[in-house]
This record gives structure tokens, C-alpha cells and sequence, in this order.
């Protein structure tokens, strides 16, 4: 699947977090049980994983600088942004995305 444009990302309804990495990053790595922990307790928010890299338009549009970065959007607005979060921090993230009334 090609990567999503920055207006096209823009225009999901509901919640969503988007999860910019690489697969080769440790640090992404590291985040992938509580991703899928959370990606299992929360159903109704749509989850894109980005392959990001040098030059990748999508990522340099939210300033990604380090993996994994995670995105937490609700109908097209950034609810909060985390680079290399701890578990915690991405728990709170869902909650607070999932908390939140439809638009």
C-alpha cells in the first residue's frame, strides 16, 4: 500500500494515530506489544503504520525527526504527537483518542 498524502490523512474521520517508524528501528520494535495490546482494546480507532525515511513527504509534513513517532489525530486534527514514547504515554494517548466524542 503507498503511503497516504498529508491531505488525504487530513480528511479520516474519527480517531486515528498514525505510527511513523522503520523496521529495522529497535526503538519501534520496542513499542510493538503495547501497539498491539491497543490496537486490540481500542477497535474503533484506525491504526496506520508508516514506513518513514529521508525525503518521505508524510513525515517531513509532521516533522518526524525520530522513531517511532506517533500521531494521535481525531477527524483530521493532530490531538497530540510523541516521539519514542514510553508505554505509558502511548496507553494515555488511545485513552484520551478513544475518550473523546465523535466529531
Amino acid at each position: 500500500m503507498s503511503e497516504p498524502t498529508r491531505e488525504e490523512v487530513d480528511r479520516l474521520p474519527g480517531p486515528v494515530v498514525l505510527e511513523f517508524g522503520a523496521d529495522w528501528c529497535p526503538h519501534c520494535q520496542g513499542i510493538q506489544p503495547a501497539m498491539a495490546d491497543l490496537r486490540a482494546r481500542y477497535p474503533q480507532v484506525r491504526h496506520i503504520g508508516i514506513e518513514d525515511g529521508k525525503g518521505k513527504p508524510l513525515g517531513r509534513s509532521f516533522r518526524v525527526k525520530l522513531w517511532p513517532t506517533l500521531v494521535f489525530m481525531r477527524d483530521g486534527q493532530v490531538v497530540s504527537q510523541m516521539s519514542r514514547p514510553s508505554r505509558e504515554e502511548i496507553v494515555n494517548g488511545f485513552a484520551e483518542l478513544a475518550a473523546q466524542p465523535a466529531g
